[in-house]
């Protein structure tokens, strides 16, 4: 008779600084995968809420009172001695000092360069969607015009911006491929990384970061298109179940509130985006008629943040 293997539901704390660096903790000895190195957390217990979780497992490993959390995703991975779905929240104000309560070492690490090791192997898919920025920026030369549009780019870039999807479907192909070219070449100076939207061949041509998928190429593919990163756009459950299929990097969500480029489509609104996304293994941004206060917003509701085509090129 076979036996089945032990499902349990674990909590996972990504705890980041200010400076963009996060905490990993080495498993202590005794238990499975000594040694190996893994985001804090542990086991929900039973009556317990996952937010609940959370805060115990962080005061009981790690000395700190967790003041400010948000959901993130969730993943099922199975081991040789379990299947654990882990529920992955980013912490982002605490309370004290981290310091190992069970004599496990700790390290903080950058998404660029980790340090440490082994890695548990369900931290890995982790740890690349950590590379990801809240603000995901898309263009709008269209009715900014071209070289407005270089000049708000450049300001954006050099006030952080990290993440931009071009896409303007009103474009002749030689003006796309110059505009294209132009935005590449100079996000690449501020190490910010350009997706273009639906054209794999000419992303790869142009030496772009990879491709946004529109939902009708993501609904075709049997398997992801083979660049660095790739994201999609998804409005509802069959597309998203679709990009968490086929491996996807991230997704775009909506529209949120109705919006001048899809005229068609009815509005998600937050509840229903919350309820899409929960437990879901893919980082999803919220798009559609947002502003910059919306971030906030969709932290809470377990996005990783938000996309803007409009709001984001308005002068503060």
């Amino acid at each position: 008779m076979v036996q089945s293997i032990p499902f349990v539901e674990v909590v996972a704390a990504v705890i980041i600084r200010p400076d963009g660096r996060f905490l990993l903790t080495s498993r202590p000895e005794g238990k499975p995968y000594a040694g190996y190195w893994e985001f804090p957390g542990g086991k929900i217990e039973a009556g317990e809420s996952a937010l609940q979780a959370i805060t115990r497992e962080l005061q009981e490993e790690l000395g700190i009172q967790v003041e400010q959390v948000y959901p993130w995703i969730t993943r099922v991975f199975t081991y040789t001695h379990v299947t654990v779905r882990l529920h992955f929240y980013r912490v982002v104000e605490w309370y004290g000092q981290p310091f190992g309560r069970e004599n496990q070492a700790l390290s903080w690490q950058t998404v660029d360069n980790v340090s440490v090791t082994p890695l548990l192997p369900a931290n890995l898919p982790v740890i690349r969607g950590l590379a990801l920025p809240p603000v995901y920026a898309i263009t709008n030369a269209s009715e900014l015009g071209e070289e407005a549009m270089l000049c708000k780019l450049e300001h954006a870039f050099q006030q952080g911006l990290k993440l931009l999807q071009i896409r303007e479907k009103s474009m002749t192909n030689d003006r796309f491929r110059w505009l294209a070219s132009e935005i590449i070449r100079r996000a690449h100076t501020f190490q910010a990384r350009v997706v273009i939207n639906s054209d794999i061949s000419l992303s790869r041509e142009l030496g772009a970061d990879g491709v946004h998928l529109t939902s009708a190429q993501l609904m075709s593919l049997t398997k992801r298109p083979d660049v660095n990163w790739c994201g999609a756009s998804c409005h509802n459950a069959e597309e998203l179940y679709q990009a968490e299929s086929i491996g996807m990097d991230f997704v775009v969500l909506g529209p949120l509130l109705p919006t001048l480029s899809h005229p068609g489509l009815p509005a998600l609104g937050w509840r229903k985006f919350s309820s899409l996304i929960r437990d879901y293994s893919l980082p999803v941004y919220a798009l559609g008629g947002l502003v910059h206060a919306d971030l906030a917003i969709a932290l809470e509701q377990g996005g990783h943040g938000i996309a803007m085509m409009r709001d984001i090129w308005v002068d503060e």
